[in-house]
């Protein structure tokens, strides 16, 4: 099994024939992804990569069966891809567009609810399963294999701690990169009991920052009863008092969103909370199923 994409995912590029959609969507085709349509509005009927060009996305999904969105579309009309991308049917749709204005995400968030389509994103780096599927900007040379479900709000961190997972030769059974807004369409507590419900992942690695309440919620989940071990780290522990931090999600609230609240929720929940990756990787490897 997967958590999100797998063999059964059939992809459509959103904005596939800008630059950033041009070049990932090759990425994804090259990687074995079922890269099925593309969708420019006026450029219908042409081909980008080899990939069928639509009109529309209700287009794309009646001629091609796509149950998966992908988008790169510039800011100021991410949100109404998003709302074009759940009105169409799909299962899931992925925002990697990042600056969306945030009225507009919280539209576009409750647009896709009510229509029980998942987002990811936005300003996310996608989906990822090894070996069957991906949907999103992540590196695929640094994966490989294995059982260990990563959640990530930060993007180069989530390719940080792949790396270190596969240099100590353990694997991914998915990698969620869920974004760093204020506002997003699927959180940790979220993407944690996909995990749970997901016999292919034995362990979590799950990357939060600094900003923002949603660590302290999925450390609430936990602390009910998560039948999986969890590991943790926090960026930002390190940021002085009072400093300005230019991360979208980077709001903090009394004492809610600071890295040492994140830790202390984490701590009371029981979850092992790393100072380093290499910290985090080498707990998550103990904990593994067969491995001491």
């Amino acid at each position: 099994m997967s958590v999100l994409v797998g063999r059964d995912t059939r992809v459509v590029v959103q904005g596939i024939t800008g630059r950033e959609g041009a070049f990932h969507a090759g990425q994804m085709v090259e990687y074995g992804t079922p890269v099925v349509a593309g969708v420019t509005p006026g450029r219908g009927g042409s081909n980008m990569t080899g990939v069928p060009v639509f009109d529309s996305v209700q287009q794309a999904v009646d001629e091609t069966h796509a149950n998966t969105s992908i988008i790169f579309v510039p800011p100021a009309f991410a949100a109404d891809a998003i709302l074009e991308g759940a009105a169409a049917g799909l299962d899931l749709v992925i925002c990697i567009t990042e600056g969306i204005p945030t009225l507009d995400v919280v539209r576009a968030v409750r647009f896709a609810q009510e229509r029980g389509v998942r987002l990811i994103g936005p300003n996310c780096p996608g989906v990822m399963t090894p070996g069957a599927a991906k949907v999103g900007i992540m590196p695929a040379n640094i994966f490989r294999e294995g059982d260990v479900g990563v959640v990530s709000r930060s993007g180069t961190l989530t390719y940080e701690v792949v790396n270190v997972l596969s240099e100590a030769g353990l694997g991914v059974s998915t990698c969620v990169g869920i974004g760093g807004d204020p506002v997003i369409g699927t959180t940790f507590t979220d993407v944690l009991k996909l995990f749970r419900d997901d016999p292919a992942t034995h362990a979590v690695i799950l990357i939060g920052e600094i900003g923002g309440s949603d660590e302290e919620m999925a450390a609430d989940l936990i602390a009910q009863g998560y039948p999986k071990p969890v590991v943790a780290f926090i960026s930002g522990r390190s940021a002085p008092p009072g400093k300005r931090m230019g991360h979208a999600g980077a709001i903090i609230s009394g004492n809610t969103g600071t890295p040492q609240s994140k830790v202390k929720a984490f701590g009371k929940a029981g979850v092992y909370v790393g100072e380093t990756l290499d910290e985090v990787v080498k707990h998550v490897g103990l904990l593994l199923p067969g491995r001491t």
